[in-house]
């Protein structure tokens, strides 16, 4: 008879030579919320672990171990973990059994078939060289926004401050700033270097000194969006709604139902151009400094510092605080709505809801789309137009996704899962288009629900 309650569990016995087995209920109700202990207990490869504790010493943030508690997340540590061999010898600890033979490798209500043709897949990937980077690609994307970077403050230097050459080297200044993010995001997902350690230090150079943000600050919410795409409550990217935005169908109709408005949700795909990027612009800024304070982040606040010293030494001198101050906010305004538009057109229209604790192929395909390829696209979106294989693959290096996207194509069909690809200004539209039917949702929901 399988357990009813936390008190029925088997205890593991960390000391003892006799495997210990578990059933998937067993290592659910471990680390549900009807635990008394608020226990945390996953699975990697059939092994079960407890990270209970170890989830505060997680390099990658304590919130995305917490997002696979009572789950399988085999493919997650295979997605996010450049070298398991290395990863392992920590987790080793951490075992306290395995699961028990008559049990399924992933829970059951999951395609197994599905999750095993995929790790297929990523030993394919793999023994192509996929996941090897190439330096020369990389050094291109950074010395191509080094110049940028370099060519805004040469056109101010030179022309001077008047109309055409402010927004030609705002325009510069904006480009290269948006590249750099590109890198940055690179760097960050341990793609440009072989070496674990090297892209780490890139990356805190980067997003330090050349982006002015806090790299430990980024891994924290950006690894909790991959892992968990589109799941409200697990996916940072989601803290807007409800008080900016209502997302999805489900949350929108539960968000009217409760009768709550923070905003006029009605009209969501008409502000959102305008106000989002700006919210953002003024939030990020307030996040990086309350993050890194918080947290004694010392270093990280002194490369934020570097940062906005190096920017005012460049261009105050020559153009002035006030002109400085026009230049650097419109700047930052432009490349947020860049960034937002870029990112969302993957994820907005496609499904948000709570976590449905799918497969990790099930769980990417229902939060992103891919955007049709071409040069312009793969450069204006940091080859996020291949959102896709982003998501399964998220330590591949960018210029690979597109030998990747046939045979994740393929996997999708032989599954029966819809695998999205659209043209550009589709995918910004369907924004919008999407926006209007969450704001339609809520205001039928609070007017009649």
């Amino acid at each position: 008879m399988p357990p009813q309650s936390d008190t029925n569990l088997r205890k593991p016995e960390h000391g003892s030579d006799v495997p210990q087995f578990f059933t998937w209920e067993e290592i659910g109700l471990r680390s549900g919320k009807g635990s008394s202990k608020q226990e945390r207990w996953l699975v990697i490869h059939r092994k079960v672990y407890d990270v209970s504790q170890f989830h505060l010493r997680h390099p990658g943030g304590p919130r995305v171990i917490n997002h696979y508690a009572g789950q399988d997340a085999t493919d997650a540590f295979t997605a996010f973990h450049k070298n398991e061999d290395l990863v392992r010898k920590y987790l080793s600890s951490l075992q306290i059994g395995q699961l028990a033979p008559d049990q399924r490798s992933c829970e059951p209500h999951k395609n197994e078939m599905l999750v095993k043709d995929f790790r297929e897949l990523h030993s394919t990937v793999k023994k192509m060289g996929l996941m090897k980077p190439s330096y020369g690609f990389f050094l291109f994307m950074f010395m191509h926004a080094f110049l940028l970077d370099v060519a805004a403050w040469v056109t101010i230097w030179y022309f001077g401050k008047s109309w055409v050459p402010f927004l030609v080297g705002m325009a510069l200044f904006t480009v290269g700033q948006i590249q750099y993010g590109f890198l940055q995001h690179d760097l960050g997902h341990v793609s440009v270097f072989q070496n674990t350690k090297w892209n780490r230090i890139s990356h805190f150079i980067v997003i330090g000194i050349l982006k002015g943000g806090p790299p430990s600050q980024w891994n924290h919410m950006h690894n909790q969006h991959h892992a968990k795409p589109n799941c409200f409550r697990k996916d940072p990217d989601l803290n807007m709604h409800p008080f900016l935005f209502s997302l999805g169908k489900a949350l929108s109709v539960e968000l009217g139902k409760k009768k709550m408005k923070y905003m006029p949700y009605q009209y969501q795909h008409s502000y959102f151009a305008f106000f989002a990027p700006t919210t953002f612009v003024i939030a990020v800024q307030l996040l990086i400094f309350r993050f890194t304070i918080q947290r004694k982040k010392w270093l990280e606040l002194a490369f934020i510092l570097i940062y906005m010293i190096r920017v005012c030494l460049m261009y105050v001198p020559i153009m002035g605080f006030k002109s400085f101050m026009a230049f650097y906010w419109i700047a930052r305004f432009l490349e947020s709505a860049w960034f937002l538009w870029v990112s969302q057109m993957s994820h907005i229209p496609m499904n948000i809801d709570y976590d449905q604790n799918l497969d990790w192929v099930s769980t990417q395909l229902a939060a992103t789309c891919n955007v049709d390829q071409s040069l312009f696209n793969d450069w204006y979106t940091g080859h996020l137009n291949f959102q896709i294989e982003h998501h399964l693959f998220p330590t591949m290096p960018r210029h690979n996704y597109w030998k990747a996207a046939p045979l994740v194509k393929s996997l999708c069909a032989k599954h029966g899962i819809q695998y999205q690809c659209k043209p550009l200004l589709t995918a910004f539209a369907d924004i919008l288009r999407s926006l209007k039917k969450s704001g339609q949702y809520w205001q039928e929901a609070y007017l009649h629900g």
